[in-house]
């Protein structure tokens, strides 16, 4: 699975209209409205390089209030729980 953060800055009137719609797209996991230099944080996880061009630049960048994005791609996970799960093996 391949993880893009896609930081997006928005029409200051249409956050929550915005967000929605970003997350009811195919291919985006979550959508986060924050304080900062960006107004959504979305999370696109697609199977293949390709299809982050058809999320990103094909549908969420042309969602109704979208003025501009700034896309991550995520190289490796880190979380608490795969940490955890990985010490605990053998430990029953």
């Amino acid at each position: 699975m391949i993880t893009a953060i896609v930081m997006v800055h928005t029409a200051a009137d249409r956050i929550p209209e915005t967000a929605q719609a970003i997350a009811d797209l195919d291919g985006v996991a979550e959508v986060y409205s924050c304080a900062g230099d960006v107004d959504l944080v979305a999370i696109v996880k697609v199977r293949e390089h390709e299809q982050l061009a058809d999320v990103i630049a094909g549908k969420l960048s042309k969602v109704q209030g979208v003025i501009g994005t700034d896309t991550h791609i995520a190289f490796r996970s880190y979380s608490k729980a795969d940490t955890d799960a990985a010490y605990a093996i053998g430990l029953d």
